[in-house]
């Protein structure tokens, strides 16, 4: 480990590594020195993240298709296991995988759309959470877990529904795990608001905005960084800002 790569020598896993936030988290942990596993639900971007990877010549990062609207416990265990026999263990989580969900009155969601929001961004999280903690407390020294916030994670926000509602819940996981982490082994675990970023989420949510005048993701990544790697120790079960006049300080 380097103060140009703090991250040499260690396996970290990014959800959502196809796409905006994920693949700029990807890249930034490739350049740091980290083996990355690019985990999500369409190979065709995974690929494409990993060839990004493969150009610059970083850590061969490792492609894993899976959808986390699946329900079924097995698939989770199963890519545990995989992860296991390849790697055997893992030093880093980013969970930035989710979906929008609709922009609409609670009396106009439809059910369905609804149950796939909360599978995808709070139960999905759950059951890989599960099962990939075993290989986060075989890390070689200390561990860290992101998981992805927002501001009507916080506060409620009108038409805003199961997204609103999941990332409630995502602050709610964090500080249960965080306080069974506790002074209990070497995982820290905490929460990102990304804030308004330029991503295709984002596109969906504000379709008349400039995407011009909104942050792109390269720009929040220090954070990102820092708080996947040694210097953030001690940090603990919380849930920071990246963008804004609340935003995290890296000293």
């Amino acid at each position: 480990m380097t103060a140009t790569q703090p991250l040499q020598g260690r396996t970290i896993m990014v959800t959502g590594a196809g796409y905006g936030i994920g693949r700029e988290a990807a890249l930034t942990y490739a350049r740091a020195g980290a083996t990355v596993l690019l985990l999500g639900r369409t190979q065709e971007a995974l690929n494409d993240t990993y060839d990004l990877i493969e150009a610059e010549q970083l850590p061969q990062a490792a492609v894993l298709p899976f959808d986390l609207e699946t329900s079924e416990e097995t698939p989770y265990q199963q890519l545990a296991q995989l992860i296991e026999e390849h790697f055997g263990h893992l030093d880093g989580l980013l969970l930035n995988a989710g979906v929008l969900g609709q922009r609409t009155p609670i009396d106009n969601y439809h059910a369905d759309t609804w149950l796939k929001v909360m599978q995808i961004n709070v139960n999905g999280q759950f059951l890989l959470i599960k099962h990939l903690l075993p290989l986060l407390h075989k890390a070689a020294a200390d561990a860290s877990i992101l998981f992805t916030s927002s501001s009507v994670g916080r506060t409620g926000r009108a038409y805003w529904g199961a997204y609103s509602v999941s990332k409630f819940a995502t602050e709610g996981l964090m500080q249960v795990l965080a306080q069974e982490l506790e002074n209990t082994s070497n995982i820290r675990v905490n929460a990102i608001n990304p804030g308004a970023t330029r991503t295709t989420m984002r596109a969906a949510a504000y379709p008349v905005e400039n995407p011009a005048n909104v942050t792109a993701p390269s720009a929040i990544m220090p954070l990102y960084l820092h708080l996947m790697s040694p210097a953030a120790i001690g940090i603990h079960g919380q849930s920071l800002d990246a963008q804004g006049e609340n935003a995290f300080l890296i000293d």
